[in-house]
């Protein structure tokens, strides 16, 4: 038998107050993590040694953000940034991992800026089987949580091991057989222009009336367009707004709009080669203004080492080789959070 009853019955709230960080010099070096209940959840981490949140895998919490709702599971100590978020933790005979995850099925999304626990999100309800099915749904949905975790710290070490290799191997400066060059003197460099009219926005993929992608900031597809601009491979940098000096590699054809610069490099330039040089570039360095952006004279300015062909094909060899695990593992991770929500959603559902 499963009964509905408020979220507010099975957990007791704690106020932020005697956790506030008082100081935001963060360090790595430091101990103890702050925290939000935000997105991001690590802000950075302290060496204050009062006011902890003592938490740990037999005593976790819940941070709950008021204003969001946005939480997390805490399993470790911790101080806290804001003081707009609440500490959560069970009070009656309940598993509490079970509540967090029933927790995940409320669909609630704020449309005023106010606190909303006691007022709105204490009252939602949810179902409560008996304690020993609680325990059998926990037991599985724990499974694909700890398999999502390994995979994300699978994907944060070959990240790094991918970042260590591409600063080895692209550490030219004073070597032999290395030539200086701009990125003016290797690469024509285009200018992205309005959107085409008859691009139709939102197309997630290529027609036969609107083949060709068009990108305004690099990364996602903004629609597909009848015509192009790019005939062949390139690397586009971000060059408008928040997202400036990110940069991407593109596959021709397309047309770019608005907010990239795309470098088309002239013969003996790996386009590859280039990709990888370009992101040991800081390119945010120079944003100006209350806008970020940076300019075509910018961009052609900045140094890029050139190997001979062979050396730099040898290079993108081994660097498309971390690229394409990453990619597999990322591609594993967004399966398996699919099968997780899958059921989650399955288990969660009581007709």
């Amino acid at each position: 038998m499963v009964e509905w009853k408020k979220l507010g019955d099975f957990l007791d709230f704690e106020q932020p107050t005697p956790y506030l960080v008082k100081s935001t010099d963060y360090d790595n070096s430091y101990k103890t993590p702050v925290l939000t209940a935000g997105q991001s959840l690590l802000l950075g981490y302290t060496n204050e040694t009062d006011g902890i949140y003592e938490a740990d895998k037999k005593n976790p919490c819940i941070i709950f953000d008021d204003f969001t709702t946005s939480f997390h599971w805490i399993d470790f100590c911790f101080k806290v940034k804001s003081s707009a978020m609440k500490m959560l933790k069970p009070k009656k005979n309940t598993n509490f991992r079970y509540i967090y995850y029933a927790m995940q099925q409320i669909q609630f999304v704020p449309q005023q800026h106010q606190r909303h626990w006691i007022s709105k999100y204490s009252h939602f309800l949810i179902p409560i089987p008996s304690l020993e099915e609680q325990n059998r749904i926990v037991g599985i949905l724990d499974t694909f949580t700890d398999s999502i975790e390994n995979l994300k710290k699978q994907i944060e070490q070959r990240r790094k091991q991918y970042e260590f290799y591409r600063d080895q191997l692209l550490d030219l400066e004073g070597k032999e057989g290395v030539e200086m060059k701009t990125i003016g003197d290797i690469c024509k460099v285009i200018t992205g222009g309005e959107v085409p009219e008859n691009t139709i926005k939102g197309q997630l993929s290529p027609s036969d009336s609107h083949p060709y992608a068009v990108y305004t900031n690099g990364k996602e597809t903004y629609g597909y367009t009848d015509s192009y601009q790019v005939d062949s491979d390139a690397v586009c940098i971000s060059s408008i707004g928040a997202n400036t000096g990110a940069i991407f590699y593109k596959k021709g054809k397309f047309t770019p709009a608005i907010r990239l610069k795309v470098l088309i490099p002239y013969n003996n330039i790996n386009t590859k080669y280039l990709y990888y040089s370009a992101m040991n570039i800081d390119f945010k360095g120079r944003n100006t203004g209350s806008v970020p952006n940076i300019n075509a004279n910018y961009v052609k300015s900045r140094i890029i080492y050139i190997l001979p062909l062979p050396e730099q094909q040898r290079i993108v060899s081994i660097l498309d080789t971390f690229e394409a695990s990453i990619s597999n593992l990322e591609a594993q991770l967004e399966q398996r959070q699919k099968q997780y929500e899958y059921y989650r959603n399955k288990l969660l559902t009581f007709e």
